[in-house]
């Protein structure tokens, strides 16, 4: 519930900025929003302890897997010429 919030007052204030007509650039703290996000989110990311050589493991099946199931799925239908 807490993002709406923000979201709420974003969009008021927006709305209230184009009756105005007037030009505000957002680009900057949008950006710097943005970074702030992406860094606390590697920070929590940080935080979890899990075992890299069996995530490793895994994400490697997991994609040849992948890999080969769609190569397949596209040979059975479409055909090999």
């Amino acid at each position: 519930m807490n993002i709406f919030i923000p979201l709420l007052l974003g969009l008021i204030i927006g709305y209230l900025l184009r009756i105005k007509d007037k030009e505000v650039n957002v680009d900057k703290p949008m950006s710097a929003a943005l970074l702030l996000l992406i860094f606390f989110m590697g920070v929590e990311a940080g935080k979890v302890k899990i075992s890299a050589g069996w995530l490793l493991i895994s994400s490697v099946v997991f994609a040849t897997l992948t890999i080969a199931g769609s190569l397949g799925f596209a040979v059975l239908l479409g055909g090999r010429r």
